[in-house]
């Protein structure tokens, strides 16, 4: 009779720590409830698309199986988003909530908020996108001992890159490359850019790093120099090197931009300084590669004139191929690291929107 008793004790009773002595990190409620329906949490959309400077809303509601409820009512709820890194060894902290609580982490501060729609509605809401912002999120519901999750990815509009030092081809180990990219208004690319950019048509012989630490290239066009004209298209593979000793080229990815890009019009062609001077009398800065790609590839940008870039390159871009102007495909065109002291050319500027 009294094992009887205690079985019934522990089936209706909680224990709950007092909110004043507990914070987000560590605040649990132990709650034992036998036989009641488990905790489902369900994105409603796997993928969501958005672009730099957008706002966007990661769908993710919970539910109790067999029911419409929310929730039991009986103890407070916590839901945590969390990045995972692109070899999802890890997971990032972005933003956790439990009743009135709310904390958020690194560069998601004043970024992020539930959308709360409804009681179940534990949707993220990131305000003005950046690139880091791209990748795949983890929203977790925790109710007693209860909790599920679901994973919605983030994918960002722009157009990936290969990018190479002046120094030259295989020159970077991974966080140079990282740097490289960061410093192009650009970021390193995922494999899954990548993949997306060779079904659209990029081909590129030289091996370069990802965000994961692997070294791969695409290819469209199977060709001798590029691991033989026999074999068939795709990404290949070299996997994942020493991320200090390896050095290779880098895939970077960038996005539209908030400003204007543009070539200035000069009455002489210019020197590297003279036109980092140029632009900004012109109330601009020169512009980067990653600008210049972003240019091209989603405002159609198309200039026949050959301009210094920020890293010291000459590149100019080509939308509608021509005579002349890149006759066989649309392309950034690379001319090279010119000397910088006494090699010539025009500018193209960069000026952002307050």
């Amino acid at each position: 009779m009294k094992s009887l008793l205690f079985l019934v004790l522990i089936s209706v009773c909680w224990a709950e720590a007092h909110p004043d002595n507990s914070s987000l990190e560590h605040e649990r409620i132990i709650h034992i409830q036998e036989n009641g329906p488990r905790l489902l949490v369900v994105a409603e959309q796997a993928k969501i698309f958005s672009h730099r400077g957008g706002n966007v809303t990661l769908p993710c509601k919970f539910y109790h199986e067999h029911t419409s409820t929310a929730g039991s009512g009986t103890h407070k709820i916590r839901v945590k988003w969390t990045k995972l890194t692109s070899d999802y060894l890890k997971e990032v902290d972005v933003f956790v909530a439990m009743g009135h609580h709310r904390k958020t982490y690194g560069n998601y501060q004043g970024r992020v908020f539930l959308r709360e729609s409804s009681e179940n509605d534990a949707s993220l809401i990131i305000s003005n996108i950046i690139l880091e912002d791209y990748g795949r999120y983890k929203c977790e519901v925790i109710e007693g001992l209860e909790d599920d999750t679901a994973v919605v990815a983030l994918n960002l509009e722009g157009v990936v890159f290969p990018y190479s030092p002046r120094l030259g081809r295989y020159n970077l180990n991974f966080h140079e490359a990282q740097q490289a990219c960061l410093d192009q208004d650009s970021v390193i690319a995922s494999f899954d850019q990548l993949y997306d950019a060779w079904r659209s048509g990029l081909d590129w012989c030289n091996a370069g790093w990802l965000s994961d630490g692997s070294v791969q290239y695409p290819i469209t066009k199977p060709r001798e120099p590029c691991g033989g004209k026999n074999t068939v298209a795709g990404v290949r593979n070299y996997g994942f090197w020493d991320k200090d000793k390896s050095r290779y080229d880098v895939f970077c990815f960038t996005s539209n931009f908030n400003g204007r890009f543009y070539y200035l019009i000069h009455p002489t062609k210019l020197t590297y300084d003279e036109a980092v001077q140029a632009c900004l009398k012109d109330g601009a800065q020169i512009a980067k590669v990653g600008q210049i790609f972003a240019a091209w590839k989603l405002l159609g940008y198309d200039r026949c004139d050959a301009g210094w870039l920020a890293d010291g390159s000459v590149r100019y871009p080509i939308s509608r191929p021509r005579k002349r102007c890149s006759p066989n495909e649309a392309a950034v065109r690379f001319v090279g690291f010119p000397d910088k002291k006494h090699k010539l050319y025009g500018v193209y500027c960069f000026r952002a929107y307050n």
